[in-house]
This record gives structure tokens, C-alpha cells and sequence, in this order.
């Protein structure tokens, strides 16, 4: 049972996408409270639905952008709030160098409101969804919190730009505690099959490719490149279920809630934490032909594949030292290649077409 103090109302930006929506369901699991704020642009309500049905409870729901100072002002005058997961931002890859300016303005521009708007209401708790890549091509493997930053894409370099600006709020002011959690490779599904990742036209992501082509959406997945210097020649990543990432937010909570004890005399005393990377993997590489081969199995399906050029600005192998995540919050991921494989065919299966009773 969690101490009253850990009992504080939580700000999820971002709270109906995929992530998002795990991350919820591990807060209700761990007595957090919290509202969730989205403009639903590559999101749906009926995922929200269905996460309240799933805990068992009517979710606060705030349609909302984070570039709008006075949609956020009511919102935290309306609560009190312990702290923000700030979860809200755009994140394809090629859409990002396509669309730089919306990806900055989004991104960066949003989360600069976002955070005037906590300094305003002095809630100075925030966990950032960062990504892996802010390492770009990493120098040596496993990549740990100390390594070279550089990014390749307007996307990755909009989430260190982010990481920038905390790290100067933090020197600034050392009453912020900001931790940037530097996500892998997230997949997987609720293990209920009800809620999952649900992108918006074709795929981005890997995992959502081959459950498609599985569920026999898509006739095929393109692997871009067999001829980098790894196991079998294609791209090798750190793939981590996202119930294991959702749960790795709960603990960066329960790590700065844990930062206020009492003295003694009554008053809390405030240890501050600035600013805090911490990377969520796996620390295990797996390669595109091990994934598909692996979901081949625990699905039953073949998943047909061709070989195309690589992409501008992929790398060959990123996978992740997660000690310091396992030191400082107690967390470490869980769960196997197999179980995301698995929860993913569950979810693709019971929703060939996503969410499809928004109105």
C-alpha cells in the first residue's frame, strides 16, 4: 500500500496514445490518481474508453494541445497537481524531416508552454518521454546515460532539444526534478488485448508492421537493409514491452516522491534531483529477421518479407546499458521477446483496424 504522500494527482500529457495508456493503467495499479490531457491527433477516445473499463473507472479526460497556454491554465488551476508525464508529441522519423517546423513547434514550442505553465502553478515534478535517439549513431554498445548525444532527424534532435532546456531549467532553478526517460524500442499490447499501438495510416514502427502483414492488412514488410554488419545483416535493436516501459514511469514517480521525508519536525525536507537521464531497454539486441521469425512462431503466421535499400540515417545496432534504471529506481524490464510478440498478435488480432468505434 502506497504512504499517503505518494497518493498525488498526475498530469499525463499524451494520455491516450500508446504509451500513454499503459503508462495510465500502471498509475491506477499503484494508487496514483491522474487526468489525462490530449488533442487527440494521433490518439483515439475510444482508447481512453476502453482504459477506463479496464481499471474500472471514469478517466478524467481534458481535449487539450499543450501549445495552448490557456486550455493548460485551467487545467492546473483546476487541480492540484503533484507532478507532470509529459507524454504529448508528434514522432515519425520521415514525417519529421518532411515537416520540420511541426515537428518543432509541436515538440519543442508545446513543451516550453507546458513547463511556463507548471513554473506558474510551482508543480516542478516532471518525467519526460525522451527517446534513444538523442545517442544517433552510438560510438560503442551497450549505450549508457554518459554517452556521446547526436541526432540524424528533426525528430530525435527535437527530443534533445528538450533534454537542453531541462538541463538549463534544473541549473537555474534547483527546486525542478525532471527526469528524461530515454525509451528503446517500445511494442508490445495490453495483455487484455484491448488496448495496443494503432498508428495512422502505414506503419512507422517495426512491430506494428509485421502484426499487419500477419493479420493480412498489409501484403508484405519491407526490411531496409540485410548488409549491416550484425548476426544476419539486418538493423539490430533493444525491443522493450511497453507494459515493462509503462511500469518504469511509476517507479521515475515513486523515485521523486520519495525524495521528500520528513525532518522530524513536522515539515518535509526536499532533496532536489535537477535533471535525470535514464534510459528503459532491455540492454539485449534483437535483429528485424529474429523479431519476424519470433512472431512468426507465436502467431502462426508467415510473415512474407523483401529486402530493400536502407534508410538515410538508420544505424546498424542500438541496444541499451539499463543499470542505472535498475540502481536508481528499481526497475528492470520483465518481460520476454516472445511475450511481445505475443500480446502484439493479441491485440492486432482482436483489432485488425484499431480503434474503430470512435464516433
Amino acid at each position: 500500500m502506497l504512504e499517503n504522500f505518494m497518493k498525488n494527482k498526475i498530469l499525463v500529457t499524451g494520455g491516450a496514445g500508446y504509451i500513454g495508456t499503459h503508462t495510465c493503467i500502471a498509475l491506477h495499479e499503484a494508487g496514483y490518481d491522474f487526468v489525462v490531457y490530449d488533442n487527440l491527433f494521433n490518439s483515439s477516445r475510444e482508447a481512453i474508453n476502453r482504459v477506463s473499463t479496464l481499471i474500472g473507472q471514469t478517466i478524467e479526460f481534458i481535449e487539450g494541445d499543450i501549445r495552448d497556454a490557456e486550455s493548460l491554465k485551467q487545467v492546473f488551476a483546476a487541480h492540484h497537481f503533484f507532478g507532470v508525464i509529459h507524454f504529448a508529441g508528434l514522432k515519425a522519423v520521415g514525417e519529421s524531416v518532411a515537416k520540420p517546423l511541426m515537428y518543432y513547434n509541436n515538440n519543442v514550442s508545446g513543451t516550453i508552454t507546458l513547463l511556463e505553465m507548471m513554473s506558474e502553478y510551482d508543480v516542478k515534478n516532471f518525467v519526460f518521454s525522451s527517446s534513444a535517439t538523442v545517442y544517433g549513431d552510438p560510438e560503442s554498445l551497450p549505450i549508457n546515460e554518459e554517452s556521446p548525444r547526436s541526432c540524424t532527424n528533426p525528430y530525435g534532435q527535437s527530443k534533445l532539444t528538450v533534454e537542453h532546456i531541462l538541463e538549463d531549467l534544473a541549473v537555474s532553478d534547483d527546486r525542478w526534478n525532471l527526469i528524461a526517460l530515454r525509451y528503446f524500442n517500445p511494442v508490445g499490447a495490453h495483455s487484455s488485448g484491448q488496448i495496443g499501438e494503432d498508428p495512422n495510416d502505414i506503419p512507422n514502427n517495426l512491430m506494428p508492421y509485421i502484426s499487419q502483414v500477419a493479420v493480412g492488412k498489409l501484403d508484405k514488410l519491407s526490411i531496409f537493409g540485410n548488409d549491416y554488419p550484425t548476426v544476419d545483416g539486418t538493423g539490430v535493436r533493444d525491443f522493450i514491452h511497453v507494459t515493462d516501459l509503462a511500469k518504469g514511469h511509476v517507479t521515475a514517480l515513486n523515485y521523486l516522491n520519495k525524495q521528500t521525508r520528513s525532518n522530524g519536525s513536522g515539515t518535509a525536507k526536499k532533496n532536489s534531483v535537477g535533471f535525470l537521464p535514464i534510459n528503459l531497454g532491455t540492454g539485449k539486441g534483437t535483429s528485424v529477421l529474429e523479431l519476424v521469425s519470433a512472431f512468426s512462431e507465436v502467431s502462426g503466421q508467415a510473415i512474407p518479407y523483401q529486402f530493400t535499400d536502407r534508410r538515410a540515417g538508420d544505424i546498424a545496432s542500438c541496444y541499451a546499458s539499463a543499470d542505472k534504471a535498475k540502481m536508481l529506481l528499481g526497475w528492470q524490464a520483465e518481460l520476454s521477446i516472445a511475450d511481445m510478440c505475443r500480446d502484439t498478435w493479441h491485440w492486432q488480432s482482436m483489432n485488425p483496424n484499431g480503434y474503430t468505434k470512435v464516433i
